[in-house]
Parts: structure tokens; C-alpha cells; sequence
């Protein structure tokens, strides 16, 4: 059984126009949350990644809803799944169908999604990418696959708490992960996929997880 959802980034869905945030673990080392990107609307990076979704998608953290918005238009059934309330009333707010749940939790459809959608860094929710990456397994039919977003080459590993950061205001603690493009291979085998591909689009980095 998992532990109750932290929405650690309501300061940053809220204050979209003030300070800086930032992504703090806990050695200090903070990371700018690209809070803008958020709230524009997909970008050509965004779009590469997202003409690889052909049947009905899953957008698995998916904030303001502009990539849960870009599947919509591009005609496939898509819904958006987010623990924050303000971001699943950002994401109907722009037209999108969105649902507020853990999505450890029960889920629409499971076992029926062609495509789970992962960006933004959203391969750290829960901070354990191989126990995710078995959730979005269980969510997809047979032939599905897993579109993550991932750090450059070289970034490696890193699973621990976290928490965003406000000007001064600091939010809660939650726990949090990231992985580069040569260690997303580990929790993808855990979970019972295989890297498809790596690929780069713009100045980001993404892989497709399929099954073996």
C-alpha cells in the first residue's frame, strides 16, 4: 500500500507569475522547475514525443494540461491524471478531461491505454521509478508503451526527499527521483520493459518503454 500523495508543487501551479521555484533535495543542490513551459502550450519538443501516441493515452502527472490538451487536439482519447486539484481544474479549464487521483490509486480503463505519458520530470513521482514504471505497466494493454522524459546523459541516478522552494516559502517534504538516459534501463527491466529507444528532441531528453 503507498503512502497518501504529497501535491508538492502547489506553490509553483499557483504563483505561476512570481518567484522562482525550485527543486531542492536534500543536499542542497536546487534545480529551476520550468514553471512557464507548464503553462504555454506544447512546444516542438513536446510535439516530437507526442506524435509517437497513436490509441488512447494516459498523461500521468500531468500539471497545467497542456500535453493532455495537445493529445486532445490531435484527436486521441486522453485524460490526465494529477494528485493537485489545481492542476486538474487548470487542465479542464483549457478543454481537456482530467481526473484528481494518486495514480497509485484506481485509475480509469486500466490494462486498456495504448500510450503512458511521463514529462517534465515526472519519472521521480512516488520516488521510486521502478515501482512507476510497474504501475504504468499494469495501466497499458499488451502492446503499449511508456513515454518518459529523462535527464542528459551523464546526470545518473538520484532517489530521496525533496522540496520545492518559493522565494522564502518552503512546501512540504515528498520524495522524488531522476534518471539519465543510461539509467533508465535498470527500473525499466525491474518493471518488465525494454528502451525501445532514446531519443533527443531540442535541448530534451525522452525514451520509449515497450514490452518485451
Amino acid at each position: 500500500m503507498t503512502a497518501p500523495a504529497v501535491d508538492g508543487f502547489a506553490a509553483a501551479l499557483r504563483d505561476r507569475g512570481g518567484d522562482a521555484h525550485w527543486l531542492v533535495p536534500a543536499d542542497g543542490l536546487r534545480r529551476r522547475l520550468p514553471v512557464d513551459r507548464w503553462h504555454r502550450p506544447a512546444d516542438p519538443a513536446d510535439t516530437a514525443v507526442l506524435a509517437r501516441c497513436a490509441g488512447p493515452t494516459l498523461d500521468l502527472g500531468c500539471g497545467p494540461g497542456r500535453v493532455t490538451l495537445a493529445l486532445t487536439r490531435s484527436g486521441l482519447t486522453t485524460v490526465g491524471v494529477d494528485v493537485s486539484a489545481r492542476a486538474v481544474a487548470l487542465t479542464r479549464a483549457r478543454g481537456a478531461v482530467a481526473v484528481q487521483a494518486d495514480l497509485f490509486g484506481p485509475l480509469p480503463a486500466e490494462g486498456r491505454w495504448a500510450h503512458a505519458v511521463l514529462l517534465d520530470g515526472n519519472i521521480g513521482i512516488g520516488g521510486d521509478p521502478a515501482a512507476l514504471l510497474r504501475r504504468c505497466r499494469a495501466l497499458l494493454r499488451p502492446a503499449g508503451t511508456v513515454l518518459v522524459e529523462l535527464e542528459p546523459p551523464g546526470s545518473g541516478a538520484w532517489q530521496g526527499q525533496v522540496h520545492v522552494l518559493t522565494g522564502r516559502r518552503r512546501g512540504p517534504s515528498f520524495r522524488w527521483a531522476w534518471l539519465d538516459t543510461a539509467a533508465v534501463a535498470g527500473p525499466a527491466a525491474a518493471a518488465g520493459l525494454t528502451v525501445g529507444e532514446v531519443f533527443r528532441a531540442g535541448r530534451r531528453w525522452f525514451a520509449e518503454l515497450t514490452r518485451p
